[in-house]
């Protein structure tokens, strides 16, 4: 028995960077350096377990949408254990929402043949959560999201999802969607084996046309979501200093009631 696993992960700007918008008000990503969404590489980790754990045949396959740069975030999930990737690049797709990315993930992932679909629980950038969600929607199977533990067996996905007050137990017959948090186990680092091998594994390219979509299903033209203005952080201010010379008490209180702190 085989079973296919696709991995959704993201191409995100480095938060560290300095990141802000171009001028049609998208994040403009030619600025500032990219990396693999951090939140993404639990999801990659916890295929790779399912894997590992498994006795069945296992294929983990790595998806992102994005642009050409967006290839450096496959090869790190390929160098983490992956299998293969593909990768859905288009210049229409510039300016896509969730709506818009979920559409086109559906189409690659029903492209591709899968049994499980496992997603991180969020992206770096965006941090909207709403992406899995709408993967299981589009593709009509269940949705299991925002799991600390994962496992598979006889057709069968499990896991534990972990509250404020308590914990759930909770399973879904495959196909389906999972996606995964922080909590749920730290990702392994790329061996210099695993970055070696990575850069002979198959890395697919797809556009809108491999996946009968068309430019105005996407892209800010298709996005249902939009920023309609946008301002830029204020530079950050010096503090003020308070010399204690027998008063820096009183100051201090003064200081802090006429910011409504006290």
């Amino acid at each position: 028995m085989s079973l296919r696993i696709i991995v959704t992960v993201k191409y995100v700007p480095d938060a560290t960077g300095d990141r802000h918008f171009a001028d049609d008000l998208t994040v403009d990503r030619d600025d500032v350096d990219g990396l693999l969404s951090e939140l993404d590489e639990y999801a990659v980790e916890q295929a790779l377990q399912v894997s590992e754990n498994s006795d069945d045949d296992v294929e983990v396959t790595v998806l992102t949408v994005g642009p050409e740069d967006a290839k450096d975030a496959l090869r790190k999930a390929l160098s983490m254990g992956a299998d293969k990737a593909i990768h859905v690049e288009d210049d229409d797709l510039h300016g896509t929402d969730a709506i818009g990315t979920s559409l086109v993930l559906a189409k690659a992932i029903e492209k591709a043949g899968y049994d499980l679909v496992i997603s991180g629980m969020a992206s770096t950038d965006g941090t909207m959560g709403v992406v899995p969600a709408l993967l299981a929607e589009r593709l009509g199977v269940p949705q299991v999201t925002l799991l600390s533990e994962v496992s598979v067996e006889d057709g069968t996905v499990k896991g534990r999802r972990d509250g404020d007050a308590a914990s759930e137990q909770l399973e879904a017959s495959l196909p389906a969607v999972v996606s995964v948090t922080d909590q749920s186990g730290e990702a392994r680092y790329p061996s210099f084996k695993g970055i070696m091998a990575a850069k002979k594994k198959p890395v697919e390219a797809w556009d809108l046309s491999d996946l009968d979509l068309d430019a105005e299903d996407v892209g800010l033209e298709g996005s249902y979501t939009v920023v309609d203005s946008a301002t830029e952080r204020p530079a950050r201010t010096a503090g003020t200093i308070v010399k204690d010379e027998g008063e820096g008490g009183k100051q201090l209180a003064e200081f802090l009631a006429s910011q409504k702190f006290i």
